[in-house]
């Protein structure tokens, strides 16, 4: 139940990278370019849902949640930059574009594009990956408390 939990905090973390991060960015390179309001709401927005998605991936990398939440956008952040790396164009062509797209869906499609370009998609994907090496987070809590607790007992008969 652990890892079904973890597949789906994955499937929403993902989601919550690539809308929340691309709307952000996109956000803060407008307000870059208008250094008139350089100090606006929309800047402080932009960089306070940066921050949530930091401190959420914080946690989640640092926790103890099943490995599975930090693999699902992982897989999705390092496919994506090795379809980029061996073909831009197909990469690019896998964002919606067009005229139907809803004006918010292109603006997170222009600050995804900005941070598949500029490497960012492959460092989180790395750093997403890490938490998947480690054999102690596929365990659960259990077998390590009853590891502890036979450890009490076998010192206890040496006394």
């Amino acid at each position: 139940m652990r890892h079904f939990l973890g597949l789906l905090l994955g499937i929403v973390l993902t989601a919550g990278i690539l809308g929340g991060a691309g709307w952000a960015t996109t956000r803060a390179i407008q307000e870059a370019g208008a250094p008139a309001m350089a100090s606006g709401p929309e800047l402080w927005t932009a960089l306070g849902v940066m921050a949530v998605i930091g401190l959420i991936l914080g946690m989640v990398v640092a926790g103890r949640v099943s490995p599975l939440a930090t693999f699902v956008p992982s897989l999705a952040l390092l496919a994506w930059t090795v379809v980029y790396a061996l073909d831009m164009n197909r990469a690019i062509s896998l964002f919606p574009a067009g005229p139907s797209v809803h004006p918010l869906v292109a603006q997170v499609v222009i600050g995804c594009r900005y941070l598949l370009t500029f490497g960012v998609f492959a460092l989180l994907g790395v750093l997403l990956f890490i938490p998947v090496l480690l054999p102690s987070r596929w365990a659960g809590r259990h077998e390590e408390e009853e590891e502890e607790d036979y450890e009490e007992s076998q010192e206890g008969t040496y006394y």
